[in-house]
C-alpha cells in the first residue's frame, strides 16, 4: 500500500519502504487482540450514538460490520494486510468496505493510542480470569491431596537433610498457600488492569463530548482513567502482571524442583502418573518427569519477559512511542506459558502417589526425632543449650549403633539424663512428634485437616469452589 492509500497519507510525498513497511508492522501478533478490538469499537459507537456524534442508523451499521468482521475472523475467512500495519486499521479498512462512509466515522474522538492500550486491558482482564480459574483448580487439588494425605509422615527437610517429620498433607497445604498469595496478588492486579483508557485519545482528550463513564460501564472497566498522557503511555499493568507470572512460575518451579526430587530412585516419595511422564531413547528402565522438568524451565521464560518489560518502559519519555509495539509478545508468551503451565499441574496433582513407606523410613534415617527430645527435657525443666547437648549425644549414640532415636533404650538414654523417664517415647516416634505440633499452622494432622477445611471454606464463600 503507498503512503497516499494509508490513513495518515496526508502529511507524506512518499510510499513507505517496503522493508519500513514489514518492519515496522504488528499485525502478525496483535491480531490476536481482534476480539477486543471490536468489542471496544462496539461500545465506542454505542456511546457515539448517545451523544449524537453518530446516527442510530449509522451506530446500527458499524456495530453489525463489526459483528460479522468478528464472525469472519473466527471461521479463519478474514485476510489480513501486513500493509494495514496493525489490527485496528484491519478492522477498519474492513468494515469501510462492508458498510461504506458510516464506517469512517467510527475513529471519531479515539487514537489508536487509547484503542490499543483498552484492547491490551480488555484481553488481559479476561486471561486474569482464566488463569485464576487454573490456579483454583490446582489449588482444590492440593487441597484434596492434604486431607487425604493428612496422616501421611514424611520428613521435613532444611539444607536438603532430614530436620523434622511433618506430614504430606502438611507440604501440600504449603504449596496451596504460595497459590493463595498468587491469587491475590492477581486479583488486585486486575483492579489496576480494570481501568479505561478509551477517550485519552492520542495524549491530550479530545474535543468531542465523549461520556467516557458510559462507555467504561458498557466495557466493564471500573472507572476511565483521570489523566490522558498517563492513559495512553502506562503499561505498569503489563508490567505488574508479569510480575505476578514471575511470582507463581517461580512457585510452580519450586514445586517441580521437589517432585523431581521425590520421585527420584534416590527419594522415592512419589509416583507421578505415567501420562505426564515420558522415557528414554535408549534406557528402557527410565520414567522422566519431563513436566515438572519443563516448567521448571519455562519460569525462566516468564522471567525473561518481565525484564524485556521493564526495560522496554525505562527510558520511555510521555506519552505513546512505538517501542510500545514491543510490549505485546512478552506480554502474550507471558501469558500463554504461565496458563499450560497451571493446566498441566492442575491435571497432574491429584493423580500424584505417596509412597509413604519410602518417606517414614527417609524420616527415621535422620533422627528427625531430636527436636522433640530436646523439646522434652526443656519441658522437664533442663535448660535448651544443655538439652541441646544432651540430644546431640544421643544422636551420636544413634549413629554409631545405627539405631533411630526411638530405638534406643530408656536405660541408654537415662545415661545421658537420669531426668529421662519413659514417656519420652511418646514423643520419639514419629507419629508422636507429628501429633504434637498442634497449633494453628501446625503439621499435626487434626491441624492441617482444619486447614484444609478453612481453605475450601475460603473458596466456597468467594463462589469459586
Amino acid at each position: 500500500m503507498s503512503s497516499e492509500n494509508k490513513p495518515w497519507a496526508g502529511r507524506f510525498t512518499e510510499a513507505t519502504d517496503a522493508f519500513v513497511e514489514a518492519f515496522t508492522a504488528s499485525i502478525e501478533f496483535d491480531k490476536r487482540l481482534a476480539p477486543y478490538d471490536i468489542q471496544g469499537s462496539i461500545a465506542h459507537a454505542t456511546m457515539l450514538v448517545r451523544i449524537g456524534i453518530l446516527n442510530e442508523k449509522e451506530g446500527r451499521a458499524i456495530i453489525e460490520g463489526l459483528e460479522g468482521i468478528l464472525d469472519d475472523i473466527e471461521r479463519g475467512d478474514f485476510h489480513w494486510a501486513v500493509e494495514l500495519e496493525d489490527v485496528h486499521m484491519n478492522i477498519e479498512a474492513r468494515l469501510i468496505d462492508r458498510i461504506g462512509d458510516a464506517g469512517k466515522k467510527l475513529h471519531t474522538g479515539r487514537s489508536r493510542n487509547d484503542q490499543v492500550a483498552t484492547d491490551i486491558r480488555l484481553f488481559l482482564r479476561a486471561e486474569i480470569d482464566t488463569i485464576t480459574e487454573e490456579l483454583i483448580r490446582l489449588k482444590i487439588a492440593l487441597i484434596d491431596l492434604a486431607e487425604r494425605e493428612a496422616d501421611t509422615i514424611m520428613p521435613g527437610l532444611t539444607h536438603l537433610q532430614v530436620a523434622q517429620p511433618i506430614t504430606f498433607g502438611h507440604h501440600m497445604m504449603a504449596w496451596h498457600d504460595m497459590l493463595n498469595r498468587d491469587c491475590g496478588r492477581l486479583s488486585d492486579c486486575r483492579k489496576r488492569v480494570n481501568i479505561m483508557p478509551l477517550g485519552a485519545a492520542a495524549l491530550a482528550g479530545t474535543s468531542y463530548p465523549l461520556d467516557r463513564a458510559l462507555t467504561a460501564g458498557l466495557l466493564g472497566f471500573s472507572h476511565p482513567a483521570t489523566n490522558s498522557l498517563d492513559a495512553v503511555s502506562d503499561r505498569d499493568f503489563a508490567i505488574e502482571f508479569a510480575a505476578c507470572a514471575s511470582l507463581i512460575m517461580m512457585h510452580l518451579s519450586r514445586f517441580s524442583e521437589e517432585l523431581i526430587l521425590w520421585i527420584s530412585g534416590q527419594f522415592g516419595f512419589i509416583d507421578l502418573p505415567d501420562a505426564f511422564c515420558t522415557g528414554s531413547s535408549i534406557m528402557p528402565q527410565k520414567k522422566n518427569p519431563d513436566v515438572p522438568e519443563l516448567v521448571r524451565g519455562k519460569a525462566g521464560r516468564v522471567f525473561g519477559a518481565l525484564f524485556a518489560l521493564l526495560t522496554l518502559m525505562k527510558s520511555q519519555p510521555l506519552a505513546y512511542n512505538k517501542d510500545n509495539q514491543e510490549d505485546k509478545e512478552p506480554l502474550f508468551d507471558t501469558v500463554d506459558t504461565l496458563k499450560k503451565c497451571l493446566r498441566a499441574f492442575a491435571d497432574m496433582m491429584p493423580h500424584v502417589r505417596p509412597n509413604r513407606k519410602a518417606m517414614v523410613k527417609a524420616a527415621k534415617k535422620g533422627f528427625a526425632t531430636a527436636t522433640d527430645l530436646a523439646d522434652y527435657l526443656v519441658r522437664k525443666g533442663v535448660a535448651f543449650r544443655d538439652a541441646h547437648e544432651i540430644v546431640g549425644k544421643a544422636v551420636r549414640l544413634g549413629v554409631e549403633t545405627k539405631r533411630d532415636l526411638s530405638e534406643i533404650s530408656l536405660p541408654e538414654l537415662q545415661k545421658l539424663s537420669p531426668i529421662i523417664a519413659s514417656d519420652v517415647f511418646e514423643v520419639l516416634t514419629l507419629e508422636g512428634s507429628v501429633a504434637s505440633r498442634d497449633l494453628i499452622g501446625g503439621t499435626a494432622p487434626k491441624r492441617v485437616r482444619e486447614a484444609a477445611r478453612l481453605a475450601r471454606r475460603d473458596l466456597e464463600r468467594s463462589g469459586k469452589p
